[in-house]
């Protein structure tokens, strides 16, 4: 296995899936004396924009309706 000209590593489909290293997963790297572990971050990952827009957006809901109900007025 090669390091590419970005630094990229391919991990074994046997590996991720044994370890539960899923696409999205974070991970850090923990430098030993004469190795290097990959390992799942133990701290949570901060919340994309997307997220933090619609957590925003949620607080500011003020209408009391449910999704069916507002659907019901928009096809009139």
């Amino acid at each position: 296995m090669r390091i590419t000209s970005k630094g990229q590593v391919t991990i074994p489909k046997e590996i991720r899936e044994r370890f539960g290293l899923l696409p999205g997963t974070d991970v850090e790297f923990v430098a030993n004396r004469h190795s290097v572990q990959i390992v799942k971050s133990k701290n949570p990952p901060r919340p994309t924009r997307g997220q933090t827009i619609v957590r925003r957006l949620a607080s500011r809901a003020s209408v009391k309706m449910s999704t069916d109900e507002i659907l019901v007025l928009t096809r009139k």
